[in-house]
């Protein structure tokens, strides 16, 4: 008998409501409309060590593949440019395009308080299934998406079609937004970025919204609606949600060669590096050193500034910790500053966080635009 996808949805949808109570009905109302396995097209990957293996419909068999597509879950689509439906074996790499668990595409949904007859703009097309969602509750023609990778715009313009679905589809960088289809009541991210794109400021109505997330090359994210005043600077607060999206390609890292640690200058850290084992934490210090990576060793922490090369290492001593560094830089130094910062403010989760942000200047602020911040890299 085949598997009944209506039934499968619809307990997608009552599994992300007892998750999210507060969350609008009617979203949860397209995820049980919306039928998210023809947007994960014919395979996927899922983990397999440091690999990433390609699993077919075909392989899995149909009713295993329905309820892999209708569990809330992210699933792989693309690593390092190569789709799961052409690798031909387990790759290596980074993910590059993902159908995004149902959940946070209606959490971000949510936060971004679009409403029927608002017109959106949507970065990051990717499988086409959070244009879907959202075609289904603002209708189709209030919806315009820009997709970066030409093969994935292809493919989401594919599936909607197939949906039922027909926005305005643009093959392009969302970073430049969609000027030829201005202007939004809203720009909503399906991707992070590290600071808002000056030609989304452009592109808005007057008392538009902003919805993304703030990332950066340590991976810790803030979701954030951010909403224009009149003089052109939009203001907003972070969620307490500690999740993100893949950022957004030209915002991505450039590659980085092999690191070799080197001793440089040690001393006694001020703090435990373990803090940055906390979303905030993370999210403070990579604000203090925006150009940097951050890894985990076998002794502790890895900072390596990707435009000077500067790096910063820790290692446990005695009770405490010892901090290496060279470079240019003093990495530990403006992570660990920022870090005190914090903790006189009573380290604080992200909802202690906001965001004031005009094209040109953009910062990022604890408990009010008046207190401690740290600017974004724009």
């Amino acid at each position: 008998m085949p598997t009944d996808t209506a039934s499968l949805r619809r307990a997608l949808a009552e599994e992300i409501t007892r998750a999210d109570p507060a969350l609008d009905p009617e979203w949860c109302e397209a995820v049980a409309a919306v039928p998210r396995e023809i947007f994960l097209g014919q395979a996927v990957f899922r983990p397999a060590g440091a690999a990433w293996e390609p699993v077919s419909r075909a392989a899995a068999g149909e009713e295993e593949w329905l309820r892999m597509a209708h569990a809330d879950r992210t699933w792989v689509t693309q690593v390092d440019g190569v789709d799961a439906a052409v690798a031909e074996g387990p790759v290596s790499g980074t993910p590059t395009s993902s159908a995004t668990l149902p959940s946070l595409v209606v959490r971000t949904a949510q936060v971004s308080e679009v409403e029927r007859g608002r017109k959106v703009l949507e970065v990051g097309t990717g499988t086409g299934y959070s244009t879907a969602i959202l075609c289904h509750r603002l209708g189709a023609e209030q919806v315009v998406s820009v997709e970066y990778d030409p093969g994935l715009a292809a493919s989401a313009a594919t599936r909607l079609g197939r949906a039922g679905y027909a926005p305005v589809l643009v093959t392009g960088d969302g970073l430049q937004g969609c000027a030829e289809h201005a202007d939004y009541d809203a720009i909503v991210a399906t991707c992070s970025t590290r600071f808002i794109p000056p030609s989304w400021f452009w592109q808005l109505r007057d008392a538009g919204s902003i919805t993304t997330t703030i990332s950066g090359w340590m991976l810790a994210a803030g979701l954030i609606r951010l909403t224009l005043d009149g003089e052109g600077t939009a203001h907003g607060r972070f969620t307490a949600d500690t999740i993100t999206y893949m950022l957004a390609r030209p915002h991505e890292r450039p590659p980085a060669p092999v690191f070799f640690r080197q001793d440089g200058h040690a001393r006694s850290t001020r703090l435990d590096p373990g803090l940055l084992e906390r979303w905030a934490g993370r999210f403070v210090a990579q604000l203090a050193a925006p150009s940097a990576e951050l890894m985990a060793s076998d002794t502790g922490f890895v900072l390596r500034d990707v435009a000077t090369g500067s790096q910063a290492w820790t290692e446990p001593e005695g009770r405490g910790w010892t901090v290496h560094q060279n470079g240019p830089l003093r990495l530990w130094d403006q992570v660990e500053d920022a870090l005190r910062t914090w903790q006189e403010a009573g380290a604080p989760d992200l909802t202690g966080f906001g965001m004031t942000a005009t094209p040109w200047e953009q910062t990022v602020w604890i408990g009010s635009p008046e207190g401690p911040g740290w600017r974004l890299p724009v």
